[in-house]
């Protein structure tokens, strides 16, 4: 595949794979999940690769979701909400590697999604997380929701969906969101260190590991499956339309004259 919108690169028996839109704070469209689901499973089954590294081009975002300019037009037709999602999660999930998430700056949205997703997360001091759903008419009712709430808990996971809000590192290492917080200028470092210590441990042991933890949450595939499908439903009404018309305009949603 001719890679337009991602960057791949191998260092030192870790794939590198960078969603490249910074002039979009690396929002994701269609063509941009499917070349991470081709890049993901091209290092997860490269008997020489031991991690895999997923990053956000530049220094302000390591990625803030579904790009919002095709949203109300259901982005571009891909997977059963415009962008394959369920695909993207699957292969984050499936892959018998573990994959870093490298957060240099805003993992808003369904960057934080990923971060969930992901095995490990490393992140700048500079980071940011949070969700922005339901501020922009929307929600993710997979493992954005279910496997937040393993990851950092009932309470909190609520909290980040229902206020919106945003957390900085030191917040989301202190609710489990993340492993491990580092200086900006050491992010790189620190991600490779850790690459290579996995790089020295048995392949098919941490396999076997990473298949044994997804089973526990197996069943959330069919929760996201399910809630794609709701989700597609309720992207055709005025009251998500409204959400993305009052952002692409820059002004605060009138939800609750539209609602369902």
């Amino acid at each position: 595949m001719d890679y337009q919108d991602i960057l791949y690169e191998v260092r030192g028996g870790a794939a590198w794979i960078t969603i490249n839109r910074p002039e979009r704070m690396n929002a994701f469209r269609g063509r941009t999940c499917d070349e991470l689901i081709h890049a993901l499973n091209r290092a997860g089954y490269d008997r020489q690769i031991g991690a895999i590294v997923l990053a956000g081009a530049g220094d302000k975002a390591f990625c803030t979701g579904g790009d919002q300019s095709a949203h109300e037009g259901q982005y571009d037709g891909r997977g059963t909400i415009g962008l394959p999602m369920e695909e993207l999660h699957a292969v984050l999930r499936d892959v018998p590697k573990p994959v870093i998430a490298r957060v240099q700056g805003y993992a808003i949205g369904g960057g934080n999604v990923l971060c969930t997703i992901c095995d490990l997360t490393i992140a700048s001091e500079k980071a940011v997380f949070g969700q922005v759903g339901p501020k922009v008419g929307s929600v993710d009712p997979g493992y954005g929701t279910a496997l937040l709430a393993r990851v950092v808990g009932e309470k909190k996971a609520r909290e980040m969906w229902y206020l919106c809000r945003r957390y900085s590192a030191a917040e989301a290492l202190a609710m489990g969101l993340v492993n491990v917080v580092v200086p900006h200028e050491q992010l790189d470092a620190e991600v490779q260190r850790w690459c290579d210590e996995i790089q020295g441990k048995s392949p098919t042991a941490i396999a076997i590991a990473k298949r044994s933890f997804n089973m526990d949450t197996a069943h959330q595939a069919g929760i996201a499956g399910m809630g794609m499908y709701a989700l597609k439903l309720y992207y055709d009404t005025e009251e998500s339309r409204e959400g993305v018309r009052a952002f692409q305009e820059k002004r605060k949603p009138d939800f609750r004259s539209k609602q369902v």
